[in-house]
């Protein structure tokens, strides 16, 4: 991976949020604001871009499920002085509750799809509310991986961290003075009690990042980075499972498929 510079970046994003929504003949920003880095990191940016009065998070709980994440989506806001009257709290549970009451054969992952979709829906309606654009969130190592809903959480009018690893949104976030609560804690989608992403993925968001940076920037081939992964003494299957993550979810860039004329 390229060296980063985190304060060429917090200019080059800030830079890049204020011209777009200029362009696009917008000066508010709704964000849905989970209690995790990247939304903090995204939501952070929005500020410095366009002032704490124009940004407006929503926080989309789900009952009990993952609770200590609104207190920190909460805290995080009181720290960027964001005022309480552009806050927004929805707690989505009865919606996904009276859903999913009408298949009892819905398991976690068909649940947690519908969490975001539900999410995604009702921040593109306070978005209508306020003639807003909604902030994505999403990460370029989520974004190789497919790690994401399809018309859920990758569902936004503009993406400032879509081309930054992981790694990286964490450099910037500690850059941006995001607090330690957020930053230290392991990353979840919160979809289900006790979910969190690298137990899901089987592999380190940091030894994800490394592969992905050969594969896609360098296009070094798979067998080589697992030989040059041994050579460290590091497990050469890792490799092959990042891989395999990111070319099974590979169709989602490419949806919806159109027949050609």
């Amino acid at each position: 991976m390229k060296q980063f510079n985190a304060e060429k970046t917090k200019k080059e994003l800030v830079t890049f949020l204020s011209t777009s929504f200029k362009k696009a003949g917008f000066s508010d920003a709704i964000i849905g604001v989970s209690g995790g880095v990247d939304s903090a990191t995204a939501t952070a940016l929005a500020t410095l871009a366009f002032g704490r009065d124009h940004v407006f998070p929503v926080l989309l709980p789900c009952g009990t499920l993952n609770k200590n994440a609104s207190g920190d989506a909460s805290s995080l806001l009181d720290e960027l002085n964001i005022p309480i009257q552009n806050r927004t709290i929805i707690d989505i549970h009865k919606i996904v509750d009276d859903y999913s009451s009408i298949d009892p054969s819905i398991d976690k992952l068909r649940r947690g799809n519908i969490m975001a979709r539900v999410r995604m829906t009702l921040l593109f309606d306070q978005a209508k509310k306020r003639h807003a654009l909604v902030i994505g969130t999403e990460n370029r190592t989520e974004h190789l991986l497919g790690y994401y809903t399809r018309f859920g959480d990758e569902a936004s009018d503009i993406e400032p961290l879509r081309h930054l690893y992981k790694s990286e949104v964490y450099m910037l976030a500690e850059h941006l003075g995001i607090p330690n609560s957020i930053i230290k804690k392991a990353p979840t989608a919160g979809l289900w009690e006790g979910q969190t992403d690298e137990v899901e993925f089987g592999f380190s968001y940091s030894d994800a990042d490394t592969i992905l940076s050969l594969a896609t920037e360098e296009h070094v081939s798979t067998e080589k980075i697992a030989s040059q992964w041994a050579e460290k003494g590091f497990n050469p299957n890792i490799v092959y499972r990042v891989i395999k993550h990111m070319e099974q979810n590979a169709f989602k860039h490419h949806l919806p498929m159109t027949k050609a004329k």
